[in-house]
């Protein structure tokens, strides 16, 4: 090659460069928010011309404008339905900031708030599937199944005979899996082919398959997890249809066990739950599914009792304009008078999470964060690290979920009488790229509950202290600060 040629070449090559450059300066900070605008800049900067396909590839954390289309129409349908229904008893006690946090709930995800229901919580792995199996087996008119990773495996094994057997009573059984989640696991095949040999109505959300026109972002995913039953009980939390190691080769190497908790409700929320599920259904299938299988909250029988609960399901996910789940989670932390309680299993939050948390311990609050001692995933688990400084040096009591157990539950409590259920974890991930469902508790019933959930993780694990913290090796907190840094690509 001639040296006028090379010459050439590298003129291009820097011209071309300068031009990603500029052009990356105006585009990326376009309706991102900082952090997520500097650390995609970085990446551009550091790695040109591989940044700038890695933008390409994952730099609209937005679905398709079809897909956006869809959950707007479902949403004007949701809202025509709710301009019906009478407002919870009980509603003028509610305190401002709650009636508040409602009426934003209702204005981002459409779902009104519901009373009369009733909700206990299921930390067992193995009974809440044996709850949700004994209720399929009882089902007399459909079954709604959305998990974002679904297995037919040894412990699944009697689910699946569930939806088998109401099969064969003539009763609808539909199915929803994450597409690139339940391709993962080892048993993807054998899976989808008992679904089909069963006789369920099964579609994947979100699938990446662009030689069939299916495309967006690849690593847009649909995480909720839910079951219903006739509309009459439903079933949300944290709990994948799977065994409890993931039956990864990896997990079962290092004896990993997922430590869940799901909630089963029954009353006029159901209606509410079985809606997130006729909206994904629609959104992936095109099917508008009748008053068969669409309970309307009218319907539902309440419970009449003092003590039932005020509930209120927020979907959240790219689907919406707004991040539907932190603005709860702000809102519920910045509310919060005595105590703000919070098990996250990958906890990286945002800045304005952040602020929020240290910003309760300064008003003198019970702050207190469960997050397990070992990770699954490198980059999150070095990630969630990098927050523990700032959090205990503000007074937050950081509990630390003893291995093997991946502490996989999501829920926050606020007081004595607020509480968050549901698949959302605390992290970037799942406030902008994932699809998730949350369920809001009002009843000191509940939080009751959850305290005692809350009490078994203390019993088990043991509290991280800043003395302790500071005598991490810097090598360990190099590796935090570089996966804090990536987190933010989004």
């Amino acid at each position: 090659m001639s040296a006028e040629l090379s010459a050439l070449i590298g003129g291009i090559l820097i011209l071309l460069d300068l031009a990603i450059r500029i052009t990356a300066l105006i585009i990326v900070p376009r309706d991102r928010k900082p952090t997520a605008a500097m650390a995609w800049l970085l990446a551009i900067f550091l790695i040109p011309f591989i940044g700038i396909i890695l933008f390409l590839l994952i730099g609209n954390s937005k679905l398709p404008k079809a897909r956006r289309a869809k959950q707007r129409d479902i949403d004007r349908m949701i809202t025509e339905r709710s301009a019906e229904l009478e407002p919870p008893a009980g509603q003028a006690e509610w305190p401002e900031w709650f009636e508040s946090l409602v009426r934003q709930n209702e204005t981002l995800g459409a779902l009104p708030a519901l009373g009369g229901n009733t909700a206990e919580l299921i930390g067992d792995y193995r009974a809440s599937i044996d709850a949700m199996t004994a209720e399929i087996e009882a089902a007399t008119r459909f079954v709604h199944v959305e998990f974002y990773i679904v297995s037919f495996d040894a412990t699944t094994k009697d689910f699946f005979a569930a939806l088998e057997h109401a099969v064969q009573r003539g009763i609808t059984v539909r199915l929803l899996a994450d597409f690139v989640a339940s391709r993962r696991v080892a048993a993807h095949d054998e899976t989808f082919a008992e679904l089909d040999r069963i006789g369920v109505k099964w579609s994947y959300m979100l699938p990446v398959r662009p030689l069939k026109g299916q495309y967006q972002r690849p690593d847009l995913r649909n995480h909720r997890k839910l079951v219903v039953v006739d509309g009459r009980v439903g079933f949300m939390g944290s709990q994948n249809l799977i065994d409890r190691s993931y039956n990864s080769p990896k997990n079962l190497k290092r004896g990993l066990q997922w430590q869940e908790l799901m909630t089963r409700a029954t009353g006029p929320v159901v209606s509410a739950i079985n809606t997130v599920f006729l909206s994904d259904w629609y959104i992936e299938t095109d099917e508008l599914l009748g008053d068969e299988e669409n309970v309307r909250v009218t319907d539902m029988p309440a419970d009449p009792s003092p003590g039932a609960l005020v509930c209120q399901v927020v979907p959240s996910g790219p689907g919406y304009d707004g991040e539907n789940n932190l603005r709860l989670f702000l809102t519920l932390v910045t509310s919060a008078q005595r105590r703000v309680i919070i098990t996250s299993p990958y906890f990286v939050p945002d800045e304005a999470m952040v602020y929020a948390i240290t910003s309760a311990c300064q008003r003198g609050l019970d702050v207190q964060l469960f997050v397990s001692e070992i990770g699954d995933q490198g980059s999150v688990w070095h990630a969630q690290r990098s927050y523990y400084e700032v959090l205990l040096r503000a007074g937050v009591a950081i509990w630390m979920y003893p291995a093997p157990y991946i502490l996989h539950s999501k829920h926050l409590s606020i007081d004595d009488d607020v509480a968050v259920i549901g698949s959302s974890n605390m992290d970037i991930r799942s406030f902008a790229l994932n699809a998730e469902s949350s369920l809001l508790v009002r009843g000191p019933s509940f939080v009751a509950q959850m305290r005692a959930v809350e009490q078994g993780y203390r019993d088990a694990g043991r509290e991280l202290t800043l003395e302790e913290w500071k005598k991490e090796p810097a090598s360990a907190t190099f590796l935090d600060g570089v996966a804090r840094l990536t987190s933010a690509l989004q």
